[in-house]
């Protein structure tokens, strides 16, 4: 019981200036804090200049709940009335996290890879992978955005250029 009182508590800031207090083990989610930590970088907080504080609240929201499903059941916890797996739970739980505006997504992705977050980076591309299957290039460029710099025939033209071997 001790122990769960005492738990160590690591502050990050956000590229805005805000700081937020986050339990050591859910910061420790993040490959570039851990060795930040490690190497004894985070004593007055460790700066985050490429993350807003917006995204860092959604990351540090990730990162504790996976934190908290890693954690085994109690046994008073058993009789909980959901029937689904821990892992089922979870699952349905990040499917339910990453139902957010495209920016969001984009910048949740980014933060991920800066702060090399594996399962949040995973997440977040095959969310991206997903909007894409199944679409033409024009349905892709509409979908995100993308100006298309070739015209109909230069697009062409360079699809036969680079796979020369399949027109032959």
């Amino acid at each position: 019981m001790a122990a769960e009182d005492l738990k160590k508590m690591i502050t990050l800031k956000s590229s805005d200036g805000e700081e937020f207090k986050v339990e050591e083990a859910a910061v420790m989610e993040s490959q570039t804090i851990r060795h930040m930590i490690e190497d004894e970088c985070a004593d007055n907080g460790i700066p985050l200049p490429n993350v807003n504080s917006r995204i860092l609240s959604k990351v540090i929201e990730y990162c504790n709940k996976h934190v908290q499903a890693a954690k085994p059941v109690a046994d008073g916890a058993a009789d909980n009335a959901s029937a689904l797996s821990p892992a089922e739970d979870l699952k349905n739980w990040d499917a339910e996290f990453v139902k957010v505006d495209q920016a969001t997504l984009f910048d949740l992705s980014l933060a991920a890879n800066y702060l090399n977050i594996k399962g949040l980076l995973d997440l977040t591309y095959q969310t991206i992978a997903n909007m894409i299957k199944g679409k033409t290039p024009e349905e892709i460029r509409r979908t995100f955005n993308i100006k298309n710099d070739f015209t109909a025939e230069e697009e062409e033209e360079e699809i036969r250029r680079e796979y020369q071997w399949a027109f032959e």
